[in-house]
């Protein structure tokens, strides 16, 4: 039967891609019915982490640092428990990555500091005296694109169905709504930094986007 098969291409090229198709619904269908549906912890990004979102997609984050515990001990020993579909309902796009030369950051928010990303993000070696990140001291000075990341959240909202205003604790609302939400959580991240032109832009009116990027990490749970 092999040796048949070897000696033509196509039928093998069709035995192959059936192998791979049953394969691919053993192991996918099953998640989808399992883990696929949000997490009860899970909610969608509020306008000021998805503007830290779209900083960290911005910056390459995602080129060094994967979101993706993998089902090895290894991993599971170092990061907790693998990774779940659920996890990532509410992504767009999903974050997994499959290079890490970074930590993975699936779950960071659960063990590191707003004051811990401030100084890691200013002087990594600082934090981490082996590290090869670089200074990402730029995102001291520019302004985070609040109004990009409203129109982010209508967009997931109305296109995804992404269930913001309910009991899930997120709200969206009119612009003027949102601005006082990005506000008030971005006053709770500032007030326990240290970088004083950093509190006085906020005092300003402005929001950088180290601000926004460690709500973003922070809710990474």
């Amino acid at each position: 039967m092999f040796a048949w098969l070897e000696k033509n291409p196509f039928f093998f090229a069709v035995a192959v891609f059936v192998v791979i198709a049953y394969a691919g619904i053993v192991e996918v269908l099953p998640d989808f019915a399992n883990n696929a549906r949000p997490l009860e912890s899970k909610k969608p990004y509020s306008v000021l982490e998805l503007a830290g979102r779209a900083v960290y997609i911005k910056d390459s984050c995602n080129a060094c640092h994967s979101q993706l515990i993998r089902p090895f001990k290894a991993e599971t020993d170092r990061y907790g428990m693998y990774s779940v579909s659920g996890e990532f309902a509410y992504d767009r796009p999903f974050l997994w990555g499959s290079k890490r030369t970074g930590p993975d950051l699936a779950r960071v928010g659960n063990y590191r500091t707003t004051d811990w990303h401030e100084n890691h993000m200013w002087d990594p070696i600082s934090v981490v005296p082996d590290s090869i990140m670089p200074a990402y001291k730029h995102m001291f000075d520019k302004k985070a694109d609040i109004e990009t990341a409203y129109a982010e959240a209508l967009t997931v909202k109305k296109v995804f169905n992404m269930p913001y205003d309910t009991e899930n604790g997120t709200k969206l609302g009119t612009w003027e709504e949102a601005q006082a939400e990005v506000k008030a959580q971005a006053a709770l991240i500032v007030e326990q930094m240290k970088n004083q032109e950093v509190k006085a832009a906020f005092e300003r009116g402005e929001i950088k986007e180290i601000v926004a990027l460690i709500a973003y990490l922070n809710s990474l749970k």
